[in-house]
């Protein structure tokens, strides 16, 4: 409610507070800064007597001023802002799917000129409409419906016009009706809504029903200023897109089981893949004899049978550290691999290389006497570190996998993962899960198994969420 009168307020608080009204009342309808002239006018009073009041209680327009548009209050910054919301839904199924993107905010803002924009500059095929629920009644907040495909023939035409226009406005209007847009806004806001139709719809009854659906949903989630970012981060390393047709998975729930294929066989390698469990635990590693034998162009090759698995291209590089990284991501590899015992230099240059393109960097520490002092020298540390133990070296069961906390407890608060490679057999597997392991690298136990699948099961029915998969069984709906 307004505190705004002609008359002179009683105390210094009531003033800064009327002040402040008249600023951001400014603020939001001009977007330029407010002048003492227009302030008085807004306080309806003459200029010379808001002077008068500034002076008599000692308050500074421009120190008002600037504390609202520096203010960390989300209020302040709320009001000052003309609203600039986003909402976005899809909804349905066949030709007749509905995809919604909206921007839905005051008229006086970003959101209101693009509405205008929009409405004076018709584009051929795209020509934008006002969204009305039968003609001579549009709903509020007026709305503009851009359609996304190009519209080519009267057919399409009728579906814009038709189902669709109706739809839109019918959803704003329902929407205001409900109370998911206020009713004190309908006379201030717009919105701007881009709407998929696909040219051989056909069912105008699921037009309108499908996007009738999309736009409530885009409304809602625009006005709920949906998805929390916590959602964000925890669907998008899980998240499919259904037209790209797979997933691009990353390492963020450890413990996963880590697949050596390092036999140089070719044929081989795809038979074992194929033999795999489905599981969300599961990491290729392309090893360093397969890569030798058929070149980094063999990961590609293995996409085709594993779409949705994370692979890693064991190059062990040892020099030139950026351009074997780029190597392996020209051929889409998700994570490379360097040896520990290179320079410090190669290194660096491949941790650099590797994070900026977006693919992990993998160290391995075989024949590195003390990881701890080697990482230290690294100016940044890798996704990846591995406790690796050659096959040649392989005697005893002593695997050094104490190093397993002290790598954790040297870097504590940095975000990295531990593998342990060399001779992991499932016995051994449940002592390194213990001591905190996040990667179990297993080779021969799989790769020269007579039953692939059920060795990998050994491992996977270790801890119980590896074995219960989530992944498996969630339905990625909303």
């Amino acid at each position: 409610m307004s505190t705004i009168t002609s008359k002179k307020p009683a105390n210094k608080e009531q003033f800064i507070r009327q002040l402040r009204e008249a600023i951001i009342t400014q603020l939001r309808k001009t977007q330029k800064k407010p002048t003492i002239a227009g302030t008085a006018k807004h306080l309806k009073i003459h200029r010379d007597t808001l002077y008068e009041w500034m002076k008599d209680f000692d308050v500074k327009f421009n120190h008002i001023y600037r504390e609202i548009v520096t203010s960390k209050s989300s209020a302040d910054k709320e009001m000052v802002q003309p609203a600039y919301l986003i909402g976005e839904a899809l909804v349905g199924e066949g030709d007749e799917v509905a995809h919604i993107d909206l921007l839905v905010g005051d008229k006086h803002g970003p959101v209101g000129d693009a509405f205008a924009f929009g409405m004076l500059n018709l584009s051929a095929g795209h020509t934008p409409l006002l969204a009305v629920i039968r003609p001579n009644l549009p709903p509020k907040p007026y709305t503009l419906l851009i359609p996304k495909v190009t519209v080519k023939n009267l057919e399409q035409v009728g579906k814009i016009f038709g189902p669709a226009q109706a739809a839109a406005a019918k959803a704003v209007a329902d929407s205001v009706e409900d109370g998911v847009i206020p009713k004190d806004k309908v006379e201030d806001w717009v919105v701007v809504c881009s709407a998929f139709i696909h040219p051989n719809a056909k069912d105008y009854r699921k037009i309108y029903h499908y996007n009738y659906g999309a736009t409530r949903l885009a409304l809602r989630r625009a006005l709920d200023k949906y998805p929390p970012l916590d959602k964000i981060m925890y669907d998008k390393d899980r998240a499919k897109h259904p037209i790209m047709g797979f997933k691009v998975p990353r390492l963020w729930r450890p413990p996963y089981l880590q697949i050596a294929l390092d036999i140089p066989s070719l044929e081989r390698t795809k038979s074992i893949i194929k033999n795999l469990p489905d599981s969300d635990r599961i990491i290729l590693e392309v090893g360093t004899p397969l890569l030798k034998k058929y070149g980094v162009r063999v990961v590609q090759e293995l996409r085709e049978i594993a779409k949705d698995i994370f692979i890693i291209a064991d190059l062990k590089t040892l020099d030139v550290g950026k351009v074997e990284v780029d190597l392996a991501f020209e051929e889409t590899a998700d994570a490379v691999v360097a040896a520990g015992v290179a320079a410090k230099e190669t290194l660096n240059k491949f941790i650099y290389e590797a994070k900026k393109l977006g693919i992990y960097a993998v160290v391995d520490m075989m024949n590195v006497e003390d990881p701890v002092s080697k990482l230290t020298t690294l100016k940044e540390l890798p996704n990846i570190v591995v406790l690796h133990r050659g096959i040649d070296t392989e005697t005893g069961r002593t695997h050094g996998l104490e190093r397993i906390q002290e790598l954790k407890q040297a870097f504590a608060g940095q975000k990295f993962l531990v593998a342990v490679a060399g001779g992991i057999v499932p016995e051994v597997a449940v002592e390194a899960l213990e001591k905190g392991a996040d990667i179990l690298v297993v080779g021969r136990y799989v790769t020269q198994s007579k039953d692939v699948k059920r060795s990998v099961r050994e491992f996977l029915e270790l801890t119980r969420v590896m074995r219960e998969d989530i992944d498996l069984y969630r339905v990625h709906v909303e």
